[in-house]
Order: C-alpha cells, then structure tokens, then sequence
C-alpha cells in the first residue's frame, strides 16, 4: 500500500512538474521568439521603433526578428503573413497604414498569436494591446498654439497627411480647433501624396509664391517634423524667417536640432516613440506569463519648443522612460 501511495506520488508530481513546465508563466524568457513588422525604418522615428523593441527584448528576454515594408501596406501584409507561419510567441506591428494591413493583422490573431500595435489603431483587428498617441489631440494642441502665438488673429497654412488613417487624425483635430478661432483663416493647403510628386519643401514653395507679401501668410502648421523642416528651410531660403513659422508633430533629434537652432521651426509635438515600442515588449512578457494586460494605452506627448530644449545635453532621449521626467518635462496629452 505504501509503495503504491508513494509511486501515485511521484506520478502526481511529475504530472504536476509537466504542467508547470507548461505554464505560460514559467516560459523562460530566453527562450520567447518574437516577430516584428515594421511599417517603415527610413527616418529617425522609424529607428527609434526599432530601437525600443531591441532594448526591451535586451532586457527583460527572447530574441526578435525584424522586416521593413519601407511604408507600403501590401508588403507589409506578405510580411505578417509570412511572420504567421513562423508561429512567432508574439507580433509587434507599427502600421504603414492600418486599414491596409488589417486583414492580414486579423488573420495572425486568428492563427492565435498576440498581436501588439505600436503606433495605431488597426481598425477591425481584435489586438491583444495597442499602444499609441492621441493623434486628434496632437493636431488640436499644435493648431491651438499657433493661433495663441499669433495672438488669436492670422492667416496659416495646412499641411496634412491623410493617406494613414492615424496620421490623419493629426489633420482633423487642427481642424476641429479651428472652430474655436473664427480669425484664424486658412489661406493655404497641401496634402501629402503618396508618390512625391510634389515634396513638402516644393509645397511650401508654392504657398510662399501665392502668399508673397508680409501678412498674406504667418504660420503654416504640418502634421509630421519632416514638412516641418522643409518647410523651415523654404521660409529661411525666402528671406521670411521673421514673418512666418512652422509647427511639426513626432520629435526627436533633427527637429530638436532644428528648434534649438532660432529656424522657422518653433514647435514640435514630440512622442513617445520609443517608449511605445518598449511597453509592446514589457506587455508581450506580461500576457505571455497570463497576466491581464491594457487593450490600450496612450503614450505620453510632450510639447517642445526652444523654452523646453534650454539646458539639456541630449533631449532626444525624452521618449526612454523615466528620462522626460529626469528633464523635468511635464506631458501636454
């Protein structure tokens, strides 16, 4: 009878071990493979992505394996199909555009991997976590800022960007601020286009030769830092530096550079790119470990003007955690 007990005992324990061994929980966190897509890598932002979930897979586990689909959505999409029948442990996507690569999103939580957007919102794809800026907000922070710096009353330009269902919010929250300044007239617009046939630098070009006098025109606000410091470059080659200024949205060094540098370039709604890519990482640990996790989170953004730049040796690095705070910057969204 003792003999049977104790080898029911050791039956139950090896079961038990099995079971735990098993357990999501207790998956050694070197041994986690995770897939990441990227929707572009060209630029500073896209680096600093990439950057964020390097660091955070450096950290706290796993290893990670990365594709650029350079910003078009239907390389994209073969990618995260491609990523599906590697059964990675979990996917990590910044959307080139998020209704483009939606289905091929649906499909990979389908297939039962958890799937953590940075960046966006995919709409219709039932994502594990998405972690991103409040893009609306940003636009209608930026567009309020310039109309308080122009004292209520002026005219401005618009530059949107409405071929990413997410970076177009940015354009409809400067709109929906326009609301709350009937003084402020748009007598400028440029939407970007997809096949540059027309760059953000040629566009601020044309809007400096149909607004030649002092007066016609005195901001122009763009809803990325890119147009931002084209644009500068344009008003400063024109000879208006004084009379007009540009306002951008992402952050980083090259617009921190620009601002700190007395440019056009006054403003820059700086996100918390890095960070958005990090808590991906940290959130994927948590859920694989079956832990209850955010389905979403809005990253801090920070509003940097020459004022906020005074007096620190790096800023681009605001976006690590815990740094804004070392800075001493509080967030605006």
């Amino acid at each position: 009878m003792k003999r049977a007990l104790t080898k029911m005992w050791r039956i139950a324990l090896v079961c038990g071990l099995a079971l735990t061994l098993l357990a999501p929980g207790l998956v050694s966190a070197k041994e986690l493979k995770f897939a990441c897509s990227l929707g572009w890598m060209e630029n500073e932002s896209g680096q600093r992505q990439r950057w964020g979930f390097e660091a955070a897979v450096k950290e706290l586990g796993g290893t990670i394996t990365f594709t650029d689909a350079n910003y078009d959505p239907k390389k994209q999409s073969e990618q995260i199909e491609a990523f599906i029948k590697q059964k990675p442990d979990a996917l990590f996507v910044t959307p080139s555009d998020p209704a483009g690569i939606a289905l091929a999103v649906r499909r990979a939580v389908e297939a039962g991997i958890p799937v953590f957007s940075a960046d966006a919102i995919i709409p219709g794809a039932a994502v594990t976590t998405t972690i991103c800026s409040n893009d609306f907000g940003m636009g209608t922070w930026s567009l309020d800022w310039v109309a308080k710096k122009l004292g209520g009353k002026g005219k401005i330009g618009i530059i949107d960007l409405p071929s990413n269902e997410s970076w177009d919010l940015r354009g409809q929250g400067a709109k929906w601020a326009l609301k709350n300044w009937p003084d402020i007239k748009v007598v400028a617009k440029w939407s970007w286009d997809s096949t540059g046939a027309v760059t953000p630098r040629q566009a601020v070009d044309n809007m400096l030769t149909a607004n030649p006098n002092k007066g016609d025109l005195d901001a122009i606000w763009c809803a990325w830092d890119g147009a931002a410091m084209e644009g500068a470059l344009a008003i400063k080659a024109a000879g208006r530096q004084d009379e007009i200024f540009t306002t951008g949205i992402d952050g980083g060094k090259q617009a921190f550079d620009f601002i700190k540098s007395d440019t056009p370039f006054k403003l820059t709604m700086a996100q918390s790119i890095y960070t958005m890519s990090y808590m991906c990482v940290f959130y994927a640990h948590k859920y694989i470990a079956g832990e209850q996790v955010p389905r979403t989170v809005i990253a801090p953004v920070y509003a940097v003007t020459k004022d906020t730049l005074k007096g620190i040796k790096k800023p681009e690095d605001y976006d690590i955690p815990g740094v804004a705070k070392k800075f001493g910057w509080e967030k605006s969204l």
